[in-house]
């Protein structure tokens, strides 16, 4: 176990070791450390080290000149100059704010970023605004299509984030494949198979074979199969694709550069970089804001008061299970796996810095 402080200023040393301004540093290291406070170890500080080794590959830029390339009064197109994801799209989601602030909403897609980290933390800049924040960004082409072995998607998060007055807020994130990657990674750290449905092998036969997208497998849609509903994920997972790269001018479908350094970037790209987007809706712009809240308090207490079925507790309320975990890792630490422990301790000697 790991307090949140030790593992915050470590992985703030580590992106100051690479080159990243003052300020890009302690960005970064906020939205990285949020995915492991709210319990997405997958993409907390077990990713550092994937980032420095794209630093160390050429393919992240971390003094990055983010820049507004296009715009309207509601709306912009970022270049995110190959920064580190963890840093443009904050910086994105800070124009999609001032425009909606301003208009009423603001919608910014972002090319020529990196991996951005957890979708709900980029979503949830929008709510201290009394607005809805929306984040969703393409990823490595992982994922095949329903009726396809080709792997032509990413796991592309969708999240949203909505205000409320005395409950907490509504935060929805999650992926567009039965399972992200992550997940996998975790799987292969423990040495435990994968539940069914998740992945395929490159024939198309389903596999429980945490490894099996290292023998060229793929994961699959959200719903799994088509009797499932794995063509609605496939919608879901195209939809974020588009506005993300598509709308952008960032790589899209199998033209994203891939998260791991050791394998390139697809020859002929399509366009720059992985893409992000982004959106902020003023409350106020509907409704006053404080009936809305109102609303959504009542809204989620009637969704807690559901029946439950059998052997369960309660209904759920997106954001939940995110929020108590930050409040129980807040004060009893962080837990990580042995792998993750060996990988930062090999962070701190290539940079001359503690860890334990």
């Amino acid at each position: 176990m790991y307090s949140y402080k030790q593992l915050f200023d470590f992985t703030q040393e580590v992106f100051l070791a690479i080159g990243c301004p003052a300020e890009d540093a302690k960005l970064a290291t906020e939205v990285l450390l949020e995915a492991d406070l709210r319990g997405v170890d997958s993409h907390g500080v077990a990713r550092l080290s994937g980032y420095v080794r794209l630093w160390e590959a050429g393919r992240i830029n971390v003094t990055p000149k983010v820049r507004i390339v296009h715009e309207t009064p509601s709306t912009a197109t970022v270049d995110g100059d190959g920064g580190l994801g963890l840093v443009v799209a904050p910086q994105a989601m800070r124009i999609a704010i001032e425009k909606a602030s301003k208009v009423g909403t603001g919608w910014v897609s972002v090319k020529n970023s990196n991996h951005f980290g957890i979708a709900g933390i980029h979503a949830m800049e929008a709510l201290n605004h009394d607005m809805i924040g929306m984040a969703m960004t393409n990823a490595s082409p992982l994922v095949a299509p329903t009726f396809s072995t080709d792997r032509m998607l990413g796991t592309n998060p969708i999240a949203v984030a909505v205000p409320t007055k005395n409950q907490p807020a509504f935060v929805a994130d999650f992926a567009t494949a039965s399972a992200a990657n992550g997940k996998l990674e975790i799987l292969q750290r423990k040495e435990k198979k994968a539940p069914a449905g998740w992945i395929q092998t490159r024939e198309g036969e389903r596999s429980t074979n945490a490894n099996e997208l290292k023998e060229g497998g793929a994961l699959l849609p959200l719903g799994s199969d088509k009797t499932h509903g794995s063509h609605k994920g496939y919608a879901l997972a195209s939809i974020v694709d588009i506005f993300s790269a598509v709308l952008s001018g960032a790589n899209y479908g199998p033209w994203v550069p891939p998260f791991v350094s050791f394998l390139s970037p697809p020859e002929n790209p399509v366009g720059e970089g992985i893409g992000h987007f982004l959106g902020a809706m003023r409350i106020d712009a509907f409704r006053p804001a404080d009936d809305f809240k109102e609303h959504m308090d009542n809204w989620i207490e009637t969704f807690r008061k559901a029946n439950v079925v059998k052997g369960e507790k309660c209904v759920v309320i997106p954001g939940d299970p995110e929020r108590e975990m930050t409040e129980k890792r807040l004060k009893k630490g962080i837990p990580l796996l042995a792998p993750v422990e060996r990988d930062l301790e090999s962070l701190a000697q290539k940079f001359k810095l503690k860890f334990k």
